[in-house]
């Protein structure tokens, strides 16, 4: 009966076998005279063989230099091969003292999500929070095919990089923030957050003398503040700090129309050739569903003071008007009634000066109380 026996070690090179042979029949290994990588792949090799302290001693001790060059390959390296807990600490206390050296590496896309958590998890990082959610946003981004002009993104691409960064979110210090990081970087991308933690974020960040954008490319700040006035039958409008925030859900250039289920809205339209700006706030949840009509005294149209409209106008909906002279939009392509009628309370009645009109841009907005 033949003794010999096959062992198949795939992970390890004929260069690198040869040494430690070498060394199971001397007991000696001479590593000072071998290139870096050869000593790098002799300690992953030496790991299958429990044969590894030495190495990764050495390479601490004498080769540093080589291990911060080829840093992202050996840091994750050190994570991937057991027992590498001497490189691994060497790692760790480069990152916390220069993370970039990781986060700007050629590697970083390609780091998996598991060893992103691990950095993210840390507190000793020298690196304002604000850098990190960027470096974040970039490797999601990397693992999607997302628009590079943000302002082409769909919901649906806002949906794909939430579902990629899902397990690294909870782990950002958001309220490490500066307040200008929090307005230029976290609200462009406020729908990756869950609704309860964004209006938290506002509650600690909303400077009353700071005006946050308004993601409209619509209306004016003035603009919404006007809406917001007569939403809350103000005779004395607001002229400053809006005590509601309008969250984009629809934009016509990039999106379908879709808000099924959404209440308290509000629609704006654009309209073309003309530049007036239209709009009318619903305070019922959408359902293309149901083909109903309900009574409300708090739904208004309106047309916005622009260039050529000295004044706005309001046209809030007569208690009394007919079921059937009442408006409402169905998922058409074509709405055939005027968004103007007889059977306003208002003195002019005349919200635009077409009957029918061509949409230039149009937004929906779901209007939400700041806390």
């Amino acid at each position: 009966m033949s003794q010999l026996k096959s062992v198949k070690l795939p992970n390890i090179s004929v260069k690198e076998f040869n040494v430690i042979i070498k060394y199971i029949y001397s007991g000696k290994i001479s590593i000072e005279k071998l290139e870096n990588s050869v000593i790098f792949g002799l300690l992953i090799a030496s790991n299958e063989l429990k044969l590894d302290e030495h190495l990764q001693s050495h390479l601490v001790n004498n080769n540093a230099s080589w291990l911060r060059l080829k840093f992202a390959q050996i840091y994750l390296k050190s994570y991937q091969v057991k027992n590498f807990k001497i490189i691994q600490d060497f790692c760790d206390n480069i990152i916390s003292k220069h993370p970039k050296i990781i986060f700007e590496s050629e590697n970083f896309h390609s780091l998996p999500e598991d060893i992103l958590i691990s950095i993210l998890k840390r507190d000793d990082l020298q690196l304002e929070e604000g850098k990190i959610w960027e470096y974040v946003i970039e490797w999601g981004k990397a693992k999607n095919q997302l628009p590079t002009n943000l302002d082409k993104w769909t919901s649906d691409n806002f949906l794909s990089l939430k579902e990629t960064l899902k397990g690294c979110l909870p782990h950002i210090s958001y309220f490490s923030f500066s307040n200008e990081d929090v307005v230029e970087k976290i609200y462009p991308y406020q729908k990756l957050l869950e609704y309860q933690l964004f209006s938290d974020i506002n509650v600690k960040f909303n400077i009353p003398n700071k005006k946050i954008p308004l993601s409209s490319d619509i209306i004016t700040n003035e603009h919404a503040l006007e809406i917001s006035s007569r939403i809350d039958r103000r005779e004395i409008p607001y002229i400053e700090n809006n005590p509601y925030e309008f969250q984009l859900l629809v934009r016509g250039s990039r999106n379908e129309f879709d808000v099924n289920k959404v209440s308290k809205t509000i629609i704006i339209l654009k309209v073309e050739g003309t530049g007036e700006i239209l709009g009318r706030f619903n305070p019922f949840e959408w359902d293309k569903n149901r083909n109903l009509h309900k009574l409300t005294k708090d739904s208004f149209v309106f047309s916005l003071k622009t260039a050529n409209l000295k004044n706005s106008i309001l046209c809030r909906f007569d208690w009394q008007l007919k079921t059937e002279k009442r408006c409402y939009c169905m998922k058409c392509e074509t709405y055939f009634k005027p968004i103007r009628s007889g059977k306003f309370t208002s003195p002019s009645g005349l919200i635009s000066e077409k009957s029918l009109f061509s949409v230039e841009e149009y937004e929906v907005s779901k209007i939400l109380p700041r806390k």
